[in-house]
């Protein structure tokens, strides 16, 4: 059954994959290795068999430098698939899934407006605030949109003539949200695209909150702070709140950078702001519906405090390993083996 699976999501790799990046890691590492691309793409294909990871991840995860033992430490998209169904059981992921449902369930952890579109049918008055919002800017989503995607940053006077009900009717549209202002040394650090943090909760059998990880996510010249869009992501240290290690990038071409590339202004150090409040937020939250014991927490941080953006259940196994520059798969190892 393992074998017949790793064909199945061999396929699904290659239905999905962008062959652009896939060539241009292909290239770089015969380049720095010397080896043949022949060569490095029968390693790719082994590697995906036995380790359970992405044609990508071959490359992201540096398996073209490290040893079979190396390797084995890498939690890879299959290995995470299968990880999330027994962690965040389908028939319950749906609070994390639909982004109107995930702001039902946790609107009392949410610091900006969030409506959707049939609260605003109908609703004069709420579609009202959202055109008068201080920062001059709508934010529309499909409510199971991923990683940045189906998302637009709109200025409210191009809103404003059709009106925002039937802006996002034409453009299918389902939840609109207050352009959030972030925290101001957020916004010193990276003004193009709001910051956010990302943490990675674990419930144990016993409700316990574990803390796998805390990210914060860097934009470079990008709305958006997504890895997948180019942007850097740098390891928060869970006890301080400060930023204890270079940004990276998911492009291999790329190398760590240890100050913002375009404001100058340190990665390393960056104290995070709330950051109590942060770690208070997210451990409450996690308890909130225990039948999703793994989520990768998506925060905002304004100079009112912290808030959520979204949760994941199929949280992001490159921003989890790659700021830190190892192998975390025996962290789920130790969760799965208490959860049987």
């Amino acid at each position: 059954m393992k074998k017949l699976n790793r064909f199945i999501y061999l396929g699904y790799y290659l239905k999905k994959l962008d062959w652009p990046k896939f060539l241009l890691f292909l290239n770089y590492t015969a380049q720095t290795t010397g080896k043949s691309k022949l060569s490095i793409l029968m390693d790719v294909l082994v590697s995906v068999f036995q380790y359970n990871i992405s044609l990508l991840e071959y490359f992201q995860f540096r398996f073209f430098e490290k040893d079979q033992y190396e390797r084995a430490q890498w939690a890879g998209t299959g290995y995470m698939y299968e990880y999330q169904l027994v962690m965040n059981p389908p028939g319950s992921r749906g609070i994390l899934d639909d982004k109107s449902l995930f702001y039902k369930n946790y609107k009392a952890y949410f610091v900006h407006q969030v409506a959707t579109l049939a609260e605003l049918e109908g609703n004069a008055q709420l579609e009202e605030k959202f055109l008068n919002a201080p920062s001059g800017k709508i934010v529309l989503k499909v409510v199971d949109g991923k990683c940045g995607a189906d998302v637009e940053i709109c200025s409210i006077e191009t809103i404003k003539s059709t009106g925002l009900v039937a802006y996002m009717q034409a453009k299918k549209f389902d939840l609109a949200e207050e352009f959030i202002i972030q925290h101001p040394l957020l916004q010193e650090l990276s003004p193009s695209g709001v910051n956010t943090v990302r943490i990675f909760t674990q419930l144990t059998p016993d409700n316990q909150v574990v803390l796998l990880g805390c990210r914060q996510r860097i934009s470079v010249n990008s709305p958006v702070d997504n890895m997948a869009a180019g942007n850097l992501a740098a390891p928060i240290d869970p006890e301080t709140g400060l930023v204890n290690g270079p940004g990276v990038y998911s492009d291999i071409t790329k190398k760590d950078e240890v100050k913002h590339p375009i404001t100058g202004v340190d990665i390393i150090g960056f104290q995070v702001p709330f950051w109590k409040e942060t770690i208070e937020m997210v451990k409450k939250a996690a308890l909130a519906h225990p039948q999703n014991k793994s989520i990768g927490w998506d925060i905002v941080i304004t100079d009112r405090g912290p808030g959520f953006i979204e949760g994941n259940h199929d949280w992001c196994k490159l921003l989890w390993q790659l700021p830190v520059h190892q192998g975390m798969k025996k962290v789920l190892e130790s969760h799965l083996q208490t959860s049987r």
